[in-house]
């Protein structure tokens, strides 16, 4: 497999994944700014969104959209308990947190890296934001994880996002329980691997 990348985009989250399920795999440094790829080439050319992440597999299939690469790669691995049984109860449970990571908050960042959009909309969506760190929060009351006691791909896309928080300093301080499961996410040696990996740590 080959994961194009861009460091601590949202393509940290099959990174980590990758590194979680132990699949040999390379990883492709993009430029997003001139959708190219180190040698050059155009970047376009294999994802016509120009979009991280994105994902080659063995048979040179492209597939977008990180919260399907993630279930692919634990499907791939299933002894690593990366995702439940598919058709299970639990499988739909992960997607439920995949599909709100994705539109709740990794789509809710958007605006805020918006040079052009005034301060007044972007302190209406980091509020928006913040009432949904305040939910994951109360939601973690208990867990270790987001699914219960097992690290899944939800976490790291999770992780992912939390550490965009840092980066547009947003204080969350106050959330006991998503401050403690960040920092358990972190202590994670595949996760430090990743950050490694891609220069951030």
């Amino acid at each position: 497999m080959k994961l194009y990348y861009s460091p601590g985009a949202c393509s940290l989250s099959p990174h980590i994944a990758l590194l979680e399920a132990g699949i040999p795999h390379e990883t492709v440094k993009v430029d997003l700014k001139a959708k190219k790829l180190a040698d050059g080439s155009d970047f376009l050319k294999v994802n016509p969104k120009g979009q991280v992440p994105t994902l080659q597999l063995g048979d040179g299939e492209i597939l977008t959209e990180g919260p399907v690469i993630v279930q692919l790669i634990a499907d791939k691995a299933p002894a690593s308990n990366l995702a439940p049984a598919g058709g299970s109860s639990e499988r739909y449970r992960l997607q439920e947190w995949l599909n709100f990571i994705s539109a709740e908050l990794h789509k809710g960042f958007s605006p805020l890296f918006q040079p052009a959009l005034a301060d007044e909309a972007k302190a209406f969506f980091r509020g928006r934001l913040n009432d949904r760190f305040a939910y994951l929060d109360g939601q973690l009351a208990g867990k270790d994880y987001l699914t219960g006691k097992t690290f899944t791909v939800a976490d790291g896309y999770l992780y992912t996002m939390l550490r965009w928080a840092d980066a547009m300093k947003f204080d969350l301080s106050n959330l006991k329980n998503l401050m403690a499961y960040k920092a358990r996410v972190a202590a994670r040696p595949q996760v430090q691997a990743a950050l490694k990996s891609e220069g951030l740590a």
